[in-house]
């Protein structure tokens, strides 16, 4: 078992559970974000579909930012993990997505016709402007 600080419980670590907490790790501390905006499996529909999104990051003005795909470190992250982020935009319409595994991570900036690459992780304080 380990701590959730955003579901505010103790949850079953799981390969990706261990994932998902080292990344609220890496964005409370490295990036900034205040714990308080942030959350952990949001449940959202894409059509009549239910999914759970791994971490949401929001903005001051309540809306999502960003959403982050925790996958386990033995999973390659390809292209299906970044059309699974994609997916949960349609219903989040963020500026930032992210997929990561522990090992590799890449996070996607929204430009006017989509998502490009970014080299570096921009801080909580970017990321609002």
């Amino acid at each position: 078992m380990v701590w959730d600080p955003l579901r505010k419980k103790s949850v079953a670590l799981t390969p990706e559970e261990r994932v998902r907490q080292w990344f609220i790790g890496v964005l409370s501390t490295g990036l900034k974000v205040p714990e308080h905006m942030m959350m952990s499996e949001v449940s959202l529909k894409v059509g009549e579909k239910p999914y759970r999104a791994d971490i949401v990051v929001y903005g001051r003005d309540g809306k999502p930012l960003m959403v982050v795909e925790c996958k386990r470190n033995d999973v390659t992250l390809d292209q299906s993990a970044v059309d699974q982020a994609l997916r949960y935009n349609t219903s989040l319409g963020v500026r930032y997505i992210t997929i990561t595994n522990g090992e590799k991570t890449f996070i996607f900036q929204r430009k006017d016709d989509g998502f490009e690459f970014m080299e570096k992780a921009p801080v909580w304080e970017e990321m609002i402007k």
